[in-house]
């Protein structure tokens, strides 16, 4: 999408079923076909050698390789960044791939997540036996109990992990509980997100944090980038 036809989106302030359906694509000039078309290329073609650089060196938008970026998947993440609200979006192979680029951009050894215990089985793995690896503890509470997860928090927690539906109790994360706590150290959902219903619209804070990265502005008009799967 051009910076003129996402400023047109944004001006007009499309509804979330407009977003779902057209977020994102510019309509193809040759055809003017209506769907997403789906580009199945590996690779791309440099114009020159010049251009080839300035795509490396991220000094030019454009496409490298089908692995890095793609035009079908290009649509797809800004579709999901309209609909969140966000600055970008980054779509994975899989949702343990987004939770770990998610979980690795805010922390490092020695932090803590504190993590809903009824989650999906392939998140459960990695965080109970990948994460330690790196040095990523990862301490499992009652999800709807929130006085235990609030005391499971502590100085080293940067990250406060849920499902918004559990997986497979059914059970529902208190998210308006949760965001009326400010005392807490540098506490942040990481909790996926469904199109159905787009949880972090508005960002929010938790409370005080030595890092920048985990305290979006409580300014609606400030976004945050999401990774989906």
């Amino acid at each position: 999408m051009t910076d003129t036809a996402d400023q047109k989106i944004q001006e007009r302030d499309y509804g979330f079923d407009t977003l779902a359906l057209h977020a994102g694509q510019e309509v193809d000039s040759a055809t003017t076909a209506r769907a997403v078309p789906i580009y199945q290329s590996t690779s791309y073609v440099f114009h020159d050698t010049d251009h080839a650089a300035d795509l490396f060196s991220l000094a030019e938008a454009g496409n490298i390789y089908t692995r890095i970026m793609n035009p079908t998947t290009d649509v797809f993440e800004k579709r999901v960044a309209a609909l969140e609200k966000g600055v970008g979006a980054l779509a994975t192979a899989s949702g343990q791939a987004a939770q770990g680029l998610a979980i690795l951009n805010i922390m490092g050894a020695g932090d803590e997540i504190v993590s809903a215990a009824e989650l999906y089985g392939g998140t459960y793995n990695q965080f109970h036996y990948t994460l330690p690896k790196v040095g990523i503890d990862v301490k499992f509470a009652d999800s709807t109990d929130l006085d235990g997860i609030r005391a499971a928090i502590t100085e080293r927690t940067k990250a406060v992990y849920a499902e918004t539906v559990g997986n497979p109790a059914l059970n529902t994360l208190d998210i308006e509980g949760l965001r009326q706590w400010r005392t807490t150290p540098a506490s942040r959902s990481l909790s996926t997100t469904r199109c159905h219903r787009p949880i972090w619209s508005t960002p929010w804070s938790m409370g005080p944090t030595s890092s920048s990265t985990l305290r979006p502005s409580s300014s609606a008009g400030t976004a945050r980038p999401s990774a989906v799967s």
